[in-house]
């Protein structure tokens, strides 16, 4: 004990010395070790559910320090103080001192009033000596120890990697490349570190701590900032680092492989490979298929109509309602048939099955899951481009109708402001013209908003992509020219008039005013026969109900506009009768303005038709519209009760797989009454795929009273589908279970409540944590020791074939049948062997026929045939050849 304490005294009294030193020298370093030891503590705290935030605090009242240590050493510290005062949290510390002590540790200059005060130095100074003692001094290669054996076993590990030269745990380090050797020389495929770069340091460090947090359960305890911006980094954190992929890599080498299992039932071996094969094929067949919907599915080639677009539509529904459904039968019927082949593989004590490659269950998950998103996507994109479409006819009947009635109004206007006539005209002509130029010029202004949005609408149908875009630019563009034309004639005739005004001085106040009252309400009602005619789309009964209000308050005009119309008029009769009255010459026609009472009283005329033809259009409108809000409540009623109903369940068959009430038989019995619950709630989610099917035929995309969409319930009843049978299929396969091990009924209760106690989130899973408790609470001797990881990861082996890092129940309870059940071991088959052959030591072909049935007979000869041949007698097998026949070179 003397030589111990002072060769400890030793190890741990230099490293205190240096930490003094270290603090002072390099400010950083106090940075890096807080960081380090702080992600140290919480890798071990975390197994007891807490964790620390800041060192120098979290210590101080000695609670998590004495939690710190149980973890870490597997043992049980005295009782803690629970009280709050300075004496409570000094008497917890020096009890956490006092267990590192007796672990032959000697700590120099550190008390427990330093720690309850919160000394940073001395609180990271205890941390480093527990490191040193419980996570480095035991290391040892080829007889070294702690520090020298941990750098040792580095440089063993890293010594085939380019660029590699670890001679210390400082700036050896600082590329990175040294983490990234040692992940790639254990686990190759995490790390391709021929990309690695030695001139990347930052790059190199954050992969190896990236991938050593996400696959390897070492916490990040590094900055790669710190380490590169550091001239020499913190040996102490370094060390603490590198212990950790120690730890983690030696266990994962000393991990046994799976057990060979002993083929003990020939016709179960031969049902397990044709099961095997069937499974091969099954899911080619799911994958190929797969494979050849999921291009149609991400095909987003645009169509030009919207006939071509629903037919698109139309094929989708085919694809969900026809193709689909069997498919995902198959699937849920491939995971059964593989859940049931491992589930006999066990109970035979043969290995689990693997699949080939590419064809495993979470292959084939990955796969539909894909194929799901993929059929998401083009579901929304489906929908998309049917409103894009619909727009876009909107769109482009607009612009026709727009761009019609401009060039209507522009037809001859060219030629008339190109007219000489006021060359010849009298004084009264001229004053005429230029009133008449004055009218033009303020109808020419009131067109002005016609031809933008003409303008507009093109521009957007050109960032729609609308497949006639250069036939609509050349229009539209035709329409700007001739506007730009117009605007230019007009200026250009005006300054000819008003040059020959100063010649003339008379004019018809009368014609005037007629002139300049009916163009504006010639406009007026130009834009309101336009707005008649203008076609609209809705979507709910709030918008047609806005544009019904706007129609009624337009109505609500026509008394006004009607006594303007009257008043326009009268001046034109006015007009008339002072020409009768006066003998006027005045050619026949108002010399101001082209528009006539006649045309006045057509337009109008027209306009009051067509106000009851939109009165009709809204009114069936909004029949569509109230018709629409009828399909959208009628499938929230369902969707609201079927939602909640698939989710109750869901929650429902969750209970009954982790609870314990009645046997197996019983709750096999239960499920299979919930099945066909389930299944006679079918004709419901038809209904309501026939309610959905009317609301995208009637082109409804959205609907306020319900948060479910169909595709919420297809696939929550997928997926409730599936649950009901796996849950079934995990039952059957625990009956089987228990009657081929003889299990109990109080046995089967017995390890479902040891389960369930740990399997804390009700996952009905353990993790591998989870697991070895609940071994231990079994009686198991599992340490912490290397011994003790080693028979925990043989266990897992057995349990967790394919590495998921879950157990289930069912892998549970095979391996306790195995440990509490009798089997046919080798050598019991063996014996029967001895038996046969009796004193000859050999067995024929004619023996093996006549002592087993004919079907396994021939299978075992067939097995047997490549070793067929003993010296003494040919034809037969003796005892170290038939051994390796059934079970292989290994096992003998």
């Amino acid at each position: 004990m003397d030589h111990y304490d002072s060769q400890q005294t030793n190890d741990y009294m230099q490293p205190e010395e240096d930490w003094d030193r270290d603090l002072l020298l390099d400010p950083a370093w106090e940075k890096q070790q807080r960081k380090t030891f702080t992600a140290w503590c919480n890798s071990h705290l975390r197994k007891a559910g807490t964790q620390i935030e800041n060192i120098e605090e979290d210590f101080r009242d000695g609670l998590k320090l004495m939690l710190l240590l149980e973890v870490i050493s597997g043992e049980r510290l005295a009782k803690p103080e629970r009280g709050k005062m300075r004496v409570h949290k000094i008497s917890n510390v020096n009890k956490a001192l006092d267990f590192i002590a007796s672990k032959g540790v000697k700590l120099v200059s550190i008390g427990a009033e330093e720690i309850v005060d919160g000394n940073v130095k001395m609180t990271l100074g205890m941390i480093w000596t527990i490191i040193l003692r419980f996570a480095i001094q035991d290391i040892s290669v080829e007889e070294t120890s702690a520090k020298e054996g941990l750098l040792l076993w580095c440089q063993r590990k890293t010594a085939p990697y380019k660029n590699v030269n670890i001679q210390n745990f400082h700036i050896s380090w600082k590329d990175g490349l040294g983490f990234c050797a040692l992940i790639h020389r254990h686990r190759p495929e995490l790390i391709d570190y021929g990309k690695l770069r030695k001139d990347d340091p930052l790059t190199n460090l954050n992969t190896a701590f990236d991938v050593a947090e996400k696959y390897l359960d070492i916490p990040k305890m590094l900055d790669a900032e710190d380490i590169v911006g550091t001239a020499r980094p913190d040996e102490k954190a370094i060390m603490t680092y590198v212990s950790s992929f120690y730890h983690a890599f030696s266990g994962a080498q000393k991990a046994e492989t799976a057990a060979n299992r002993i083929c003990k039932v020939l016709a179960v071996n031969q049902e397990n490979e044709q099961l095997m094969e069937d499974y091969e094929k099954l899911a080619s067949d799911l994958l190929e298929w797969i494979r050849r919907t999921i291009p149609w599915l991400e095909n987003r080639a645009p169509e030009n109509t919207m006939h071509a677009m629903q037919q698109k539509l139309e094929d989708f529904r085919d694809y969900r309602r026809l193709h689909k459904p069997p498919k995902v039968q198959e699937k849920c019927q491939l995971e059964i048939n593989f859940n049931t082949l491992q589930t006999k593989l066990r109970l035979s004590n043969r290995p689990a099955f693997m699949p080939s490659e590419g064809r495993m269950v979470s292959d084939i998950n990955n796969a539909w899951g894909c194929l799901e998103q993929a059929e998401k996507g083009y579901e929304e994109w489906l929908l998309n481009e049917i409103r894009r479409l619909e727009r876009l006819d909107h769109l482009a009947e607009k612009f026709r109708q727009k761009a019609s009635i401009h060039e209507a109004w522009t037809d001859g206007k060219e030629a008339m402001l190109r007219q000489k006539d006021y060359e010849t005209a009298t004084l009264s002509e001229i004053k005429a013209l230029l009133k008449k130029h004055e009218a033009f010029e303020s109808d020419l202004a009131a067109h002005q908003d016609r031809v933008e949005q003409i303008a507009a609408i093109a521009q957007e149908l050109n960032e729609l992509d609308y497949y006639d875009s250069p036939n609509v630019n050349a229009r539209c563009q035709k329409i700007c020219d001739q506007w730009d034309s117009l605007g230019a004639l007009t200026q250009k005739r005006r300054e000819a008039l008003e040059r020959t005004e100063k010649l003339l001085e008379t004019i018809d106040q009368l014609y005037l005013e007629y002139a300049k009252r009916a163009a504006p309400f010639n406009n007026w009602m130009e834009g309101a026969m336009e707005d008649l005619q203008d076609t609209f789309i809705v979507h709910t009964i709030e918008e047609i109900q806005g544009l019904t209000t706007a129609h009624e308050q337009f109505k609500a005009t026509l008394p006004d506009a009607d006594k303007e119309r009257l008043a326009i008029l009268g001046i034109h009769n006015e007009v008339s009768k002072i020409v009768q009255t006066y003998h006027v010459n005045m050619a026949g026609t108002n010399p101001y303005t082209t528009i006539t009472p006649q045309e006045i009283n057509g337009k109008w005329d027209h306009v009051r038709q067509l106000v009851p033809r939109r009165d009709q259009a809204l009114t069936e409108e909004h029949a569509r519209q109230q018709h629409n809000e009828r399909l959208r409540k009628q499938f929230a009623a369902q969707a609201n009760v079927i939602g909640p109903w698939i989710q109750t369940k869901m929650e429902e068959i969750g209970r009954i797989s982790i609870e314990m009430h009645g046997t197996l038989e019983d709750q096999l019995s239960h499920l299979r009454q919930y099945e066909k619950s389930i299944v006679n709630y079918k004709p419901k989610i038809d209904q309501l795929e026939g309610d959905h099917q009317l609301i995208q035929e009637a082109l409804i995309f959205d609907n306020k009273h319900t948060n479910y969409t169909m595709e919420h319930i297809r696939v929550g009843w997928e997926q409730l589908l599936t649950t009901i049978a796996r849950t079934i299929n995990e039952v059957e396969n625990q009956i089987l279970t228990r009657d081929a091990k003889g299990i109990s009924q109080e046995q089967m209760n017995e390890f479902r409540a040891s389960f369930n106690h740990f399997d804390r989130d009700h996952s009905g899973t353990l993790g591998p944590e989870e697991f070895k408790a609940c071994l231990i609470s079994l009686g198991y001797d599992i340490g912490n020791d290397p011994q003790g990881e080693a028979e925990f990861a043989r266990i897992m082996s057995i349990v967790d074939p394919n590495r998921l890092g879950v157990v289930t129940f069912q892998a549970f309870i095979d391996f306790m049948s195995r440990e509490t059940a009798d089997t046919d071991t080798a050598d019991q088959v063996m014996a029967s062997f001895k038996i046969l052959a009796g004193d000859k030591n050999y067995i024929t072909v004619d023996e093996l026929r006549r002592e087993l049935p004919p079907d396994q007979a021939e299978y075992c000869i067939a097995r047997m045939a490549p070793y067929t041949g003993h010296d003494a007698v040919p034809g037969a097998l003796d005892y170290m050849s038939f051994s390796t026949a059934l079970y292989g070179e290994s096992d003998l």
